[in-house]
């Protein structure tokens, strides 16, 4: 149990609940201490990540992302940018800790799922979500080029159309169009049944031979390992290098004000 995770397992199912759907700093560190403490754990089959709140994620905390990276978000020199660099790459490991789980995660989503939310779906296995679901890959909104995972997980999902689209406009799907793009799996009409269909199916997963299951995960995991890795590295060298801009703080400005940001492309 932590400020932002609780954990049940229930015969051989782990229920990871998120308790708030926002992403400060430290989220990520509690998600990846939450996914690595599975790792060679032979009573767990199966994770099942999903919200106790009304939302799965807003996504990143702004406000809190800026009160600890302020400096990097403003400019800063040489080693400001290092810093933000190790920063991202650090934010990079702790979701992949999901990735990486040596067993199945289904993501059961519901309502919003916003930027770092994205991100975190994408690094599931498998997706499930309740008919009032909406996506967004909302970074290129804030201006800031999405890197945490959503850009390198996404294609392979969802196709290099669809992922360019949501990138690109920034703009928000709901369920259907979520269904019909492959983002989620199964669409559910009320929140107990997907939280029930979520749960049925880790335990569907749990029941076959436990290291085949992980084996499978493993192969299937192999083909794309690399070009996420590389992807991700490529990524965090681009933000620390330009996240700064004016853009940028206007963004922020225009979240905390809310009113509608005026970018200048500078």
């Amino acid at each position: 149990m932590s400020d932002f995770f609780s954990v049940r397992v229930d015969a051989r199912v782990a229920v990871v609940s998120m308790l708030q759907s926002t992403m400060p700093p430290a989220y990520f560190r509690a998600l990846g201490e939450t996914f690595r403490g599975f790792e060679g754990d032979p009573a767990i089959g199966a994770v099942v990540l999903r919200n106790e709140g009304r939302q799965f994620s807003y996504g990143l905390d702004l406000a809190a992302a800026a009160a600890e990276m302020g400096e990097a978000f403003a400019g800063g020199g040489a080693d400001t940018r290092m810093g933000l660099h190790r920063t991202i790459l650090q934010l990079q490991r702790e979701l992949d800790a999901v990735a990486r789980c040596e067993v199945p995660v289904i993501a059961a989503v519901h309502g919003w799922c916003i930027g770092g939310g994205l991100d975190l779906a994408a690094a599931c296995d498998l997706r499930l979500a309740s008919r009032d679901v909406k996506f967004s890959l909302r970074e290129t909104r804030i201006a800031i080029v999405a890197d945490l995972g959503s850009l390198q997980r996404l294609p392979p999902i969802i196709g290099e159309g669809a992922t360019r689209e949501l990138a690109f406009t920034g703009k928000d799907i709901g369920a259907d169009k979520a269904l019909r793009i492959g983002l989620v799996n199964e669409l559910y009409d009320t929140r107990e049944a997907l939280d029930e269909a979520a749960l049925a199916m880790a335990h569907e997963i749990a029941a076959n031979p436990p290291l085949t299951v992980r084996g499978t995960k493993r192969v299937l995991d192999q083909n794309r390992e690399r070009a996420v890795a590389e992807s991700l590295a490529y990524v965090a060298a681009w933000n620390a290098a330009f996240l700064a801009s004016e853009d940028l703080g206007e963004a922020i400005g225009a979240f905390v004000e809310k009113r509608k940001p005026r970018y200048q492309g500078r």
